[in-house]
């Protein structure tokens, strides 16, 4: 009879008892091994540290792929008062940083952010509450993009707002200075609800001088100068008189106003000016020719706008500069001096020169001068108490004077002017309950990436993002890429050439939804948890946990392996040493 010890033994003398516990393996807190722990650490995208205003873009994309559009536009409006009007004339410095250019294409932030803002529109429930006036009043003159911003973001901090504007309507540059194939007039207006609050009273037809600024300091505590660049560059020839001014032109054909302009016209100017306006003049049945005196390469002009323009048929002339303007029988004759380049760098375009004395003549039926415009003189001033990268002040007597927006910033976009009143408003705010010694220490903490755009979550404390001060910007190599299949960008639908330059219809047409979603769900969220729950599947102790929202890791299991940290498809996780 075989024994007991034969019985547990293979017939290669191997044992066959198998271990067996009685209990869970609750009990073994692998915990005790670890010298560096995983922890859940957001960090900031390089398209968010791009954009002038800082918004969690990142953020904003992963709601928008998941249907949460009202958690999608609040966190827009966190930072931005206008998103539908931004996803249309922003020229989108976030696509340029995006990191998914580097793996196919960039994501298409901008419709995103348009076809979430015209959601907002839509939807009375995603009005706005603000909250209850603090007894503080500041005046704002000018009602376009800085002036505006200002008014949103310091209602938001409790401030009752007077805006004084010269027209009779709110906008500015928005209104009256870029195009409706661009800009729609109910988009804005539809946007402008955002500010129909009884703490912001608007008063139209009002122009107001420094001398009469002075008058205003018993009844205000704070005033924001927002009154854009509307004094035309001068372009310094002989005949300058025979131009029209560009911007005039852009405004006069926004309340249908402007003259019959036929036949071929000279838009002189190579800046977004130049381009609106003769895609303007293309509607209007009329031959624009661009004069530029560098090559397109030089161009001010964004470069889609530039290939717009093209596109439509416009004819642009290059490396010529007007001398003169001389009025003739029938048309109007422009003496241009040949230009050349030096070879000399500045600001990233060479300098031109004249091409010893070669001339050359032009005949046109108009010559419309787009160089832009500058500040008015009366608001110049050159000392001041305290001055950022987007505002400047002054105080004057007991009252801080802020200047804004055109004023002040070297970048004359929309989204500068808004980040412009968004920094303003908090500079105000810092300086009236901390002290202006306490500037430095409150930007820092809602300094958004490397700067300069300032959160205003952060410095509201209101939300999540009011934690994560952080400079710590994601680079293409700490993004898994095993996670991200190669997926082409959504194409974008533009009416055709010939219905874009039979009207001023919106060439560009919304994302519907399908489309938006395909194109929010390219984006890598870097920095940003999604809840794609990775680092829960790979972690081999199960010591990350999903609890009513929540995820949390049972230190007392987690082994530190940094498992979950390689895997992480977005670098929203770090390990850190045990203290």
């Amino acid at each position: 009879m075989m024994n007991q010890s034969n019985q547990t033994q293979s017939p290669n003398n191997v044992s066959l008892l198998i271990s067996q516990s009685r209990t869970n393996t609750l009990g073994n807190k692998t915990g005790t091994w670890r010298f560096v722990r995983p922890t859940y650490k957001e960090k900031t995208a390089p398209c968010t540290n791009a954009c002038p205003l800082g918004i969690d873009i990142a953020k904003v994309e992963m709601y928008a792929s998941k249907k949460d559009y009202q958690n999608a536009l609040n966190t827009l409006l966190m930072e931005n008062p206008f998103p539908a009007v931004c996803g249309r004339v922003c020229f989108h410095p976030c696509e340029s940083a995006c990191n998914r250019q580097f793996l196919d294409q960039s994501v298409g932030i901008h419709h995103i952010e348009r076809f979430v803002g015209n959601w907002g529109l839509n939807n009375i429930s995603s009005q706005l509450n603000y909250p209850a006036l603090n007894g503080a009043k500041i005046c704002i003159i000018g009602a376009g993009p800085a002036g505006l911003s200002v008014a949103y973001f310091a209602r938001h901090l409790g401030y009752r707002c007077d805006i004084f504007e010269k027209s009779s309507r709110p906008g500015g540059l928005l209104m009256s200075g870029i195009p409706s194939y661009r800009l729609p007039d109910r988009i804005l207006l539809d946007e402008l609800q955002r500010l129909n609050n009884d703490g912001i009273q608007f008063h139209f037809q009002h122009t107001l001088s420094m001398e009469q600024l002075k008058s205003l300091k018993q009844h205000y505590d704070a005033i924001f100068l927002c009154c854009g660049d509307d004094a035309p560059i001068s372009l310094k020839i002989i005949g300058e008189h025979l131009t029209i001014d560009g911007l005039n032109l852009l405004h006069q054909i926004r309340t249908q106003k402007a003259p019959p302009i036929e036949g071929t016209v000279a838009v002189i100017g190579g800046g977004n000016t130049a381009i609106d306006v003769a895609r303007s003049l293309l509607r209007m049945g009329a031959n624009p020719i661009i004069v530029y005196r560098r090559t397109r390469k030089e161009m001010p002009a964004h470069p889609h706008e530039i290939e717009a323009a093209l596109d439509e048929g416009i004819a642009l002339k290059e490396c010529v500069a007007p001398t003169a303007i001389e009025k003739k029988t029938h048309f109007q004759q422009i003496t241009l001096q040949i230009m050349k380049a030096t070879g000399n760098s500045r600001d990233g375009r060479q300098t031109y020169v004249p091409d010893d004395n070669r001339m050359e003549t032009m005949q046109v039926n108009h010559v419309i001068s787009a160089i832009g415009a500058e500040m008015d003189i009366m608001w110049h001033n050159d000392q001041w108490d305290l001055s950022l990268s987007h505002c400047q002040m002054k105080q004057i007597g007991d009252l801080p004077v802020f200047w804004c927006g055109d004023l002040t910033t070297s970048e004359k976009t929309v989204t500068h002017a808004f980040a412009s009143g968004k920094q303003a408003v908090i500079s105000l705010d810092v300086l009236r309950n901390s002290g202006i010694d306490k500037m430095a220490t409150y930007f820092n903490q809602c300094q958004v990436g490397d700067g300069p755009a300032l959160s205003f979550e952060m410095y509201h404390h209101e939300g999540k993002r009011a934690k994560l001060n952080n400079n710590d910007i994601v680079q293409f190599d700490r993004v898994n890429t095993a996670y991200f299949p190669s997926i082409p960008a959504t194409q974008v639908k533009k009416r055709s050439k010939e219905n874009s330059i039979s009207s001023f219809e919106e060439v560009i047409t919304d994302f519907d939804e399908s489309q938006m979603i395909h194109e929010a769900s390219r984006c890598f969220n870097c920095g940003t948890c999604n809840d794609c729950d990775t680092c829960r599947i790979f972690c081999p102790e199960m010591a990350i946990q999903w609890d009513q929202e929540n995820r949390y890791i049972l230190m007392d299991y987690c082994k530190g392996c940094g498992i979950c940290i390689e895997e992480c498809p977005r670098d929203a996780m770090d390990l850190e040493v045990e203290p």
